[in-house]
């Protein structure tokens, strides 16, 4: 083990030390209460990571007990009260050379290992599994598209409870988990020592993909596609949060990648496919007004509450309301255009953001509800899957 390794290790345990709950047993992929050290690496990247940090805290270290001790030697040996006179110099070649030569030799000695970590997390070739992540506000939506779970596809959203978070103006009536705001209701899952491409894009505005066991921070970018990478060596959960912030509810949007073995990864593949054929959508089906109305509750709870609220009253200044809303109350096919394209508002600060990914029975069922729930009566009260397909091929 390194001298980096063991410093390493050695602060990470005073860390896990000083925190009472992590006494019992440290708690990986999350962060630890009073933690003084980064996330204990999973990642050889991540461990390089680590490493490179805790070195260049050592070269500072030395520099800055060198250059200060030099210094304050120097004022307590050489002061006026002992007798010292100011020296007449005004200038040293020798002197000019080696403040010039040694900090750049000591900038050549942090840069090599530097270098190389950056060029090895740049190089996304030959991965095992290529998972395509967009950021949205605010959730992440994943799509497996090369390897093994290939045609997977789901909606990562923050499941905390909002009775832990509450609501503007409103304090929270629950007690808040050991997972408070880093729990989602679909994790991502990779099989462990596979190397995972990660391809990110956004839909909306600029989100940041990370977490911290990983090495792995990557901006996601609206209209642009880019990728990182890692290789997990232990079987565990790993937590992290979008990085970059995108707006009211940016502290919402975490991100969960539980890795396990080979064997619990291909059952993981099987049983999310057999998932997705039990609720692919028939659009011929035909769907009865309380059907649709029970389904878009729990689409309207999932994915529009944490801009619209649970009320149907919207934010201030922010957020449009749904209840009175003269789109939800209008012409349904206007609303499907809108779930379908999104829209935007001089009025209001954010926009509607598109929600193609829904399936077709997800945006009937939530535009149906909208339109019969709180004191919406809207004329055309019931829209079929149907009709969101024929307006999605236009």
């Amino acid at each position: 083990m390194t001298y980096a390794k063991r410093l390493q290790t050695l602060m990470f345990g005073l860390a896990i030390s000083a925190s009472i709950p992590a006494l019992a047993a440290p708690v990986e992929g999350r962060p630890v209460d009073y933690q003084l050290n980064l996330q204990m690496p999973v990642t050889k990247i991540a461990s390089e990571i680590n490493d490179l940090h805790t070195w260049m805290m050592v070269v500072c270290l030395v520099i800055f007990v060198a250059v200060f001790g030099v210094m304050f030697y120097s004022v307590f040996k050489h002061r006026r009260s002992l007798g010292h006179k100011p020296a007449t110099f005004h200038e040293s070649t020798a002197v000019e050379i080696a403040w010039t030569v040694v900090p750049f030799l000591i900038v050549i000695v942090m840069a090599l290992p530097a270098t190389k970590t950056v060029v090895a997390m740049k190089d996304t070739s030959n991965a095992d599994i290529t998972i395509k992540a967009t950021g949205m506000q605010w959730k992440w939506g994943y799509d497996y598209l090369k390897g093994e779970g290939e045609g997977i596809s789901f909606l990562s959203s923050l499941s905390t409870p909002r009775s832990q978070v509450g609501e503007p103006g409103i304090a929270p009536t629950q007690a808040r988990g050991v997972n408070y705001l880093m729990e989602v209701d679909n994790e991502v899952y990779v099989p462990v020592n596979k190397k995972i491409r990660i391809v990110l894009t956004a839909n909306d505005v600029i989100h940041a993909w990370m977490i911290p066991a990983f090495g792995v921070k990557q901006d996601a970018i609206p209209g642009f596609v880019r990728d990182t990478w890692f290789k997990a060596e232990k079987i565990g959960v790993y937590r992290g949060q979008c990085a970059e912030l995108c707006g009211k509810e940016h502290a919402f949007m975490p991100i969960v990648v539980n890795v396990v073995s080979d064997a619990d990864y291909s059952k993981w593949v099987a049983g999310e496919k057999k998932k997705m054929a039990a609720l692919a959508d028939d659009p011929s089906k035909v769907w009865t007004i309380d059907e649709l109305k029970i389904k878009g509750e729990k689409v309207y709870a999932t994915n529009c509450v944490v801009c619209h609220l649970a009320t149907g009253k919207g934010v201030p200044n922010a957020f449009a309301a749904l209840d009175g809303s003269p789109v939800v109350l209008g012409a349904k096919a206007e609303q499907i255009n809108v779930l379908l394209h999104g829209q935007k508002s001089g009025k209001y600060p954010s926009e509607m953001p598109a929600w193609k990914q829904l399936s077709d029975s997800d945006i009937a069922a939530v535009i149906t509800y909208t339109r019969n729930n709180w004191s919406n009566k809207a004329a055309e009260n019931i829209v079929q899957p149907a009709e969101v397909l024929a307006a999605r091929n236009k």
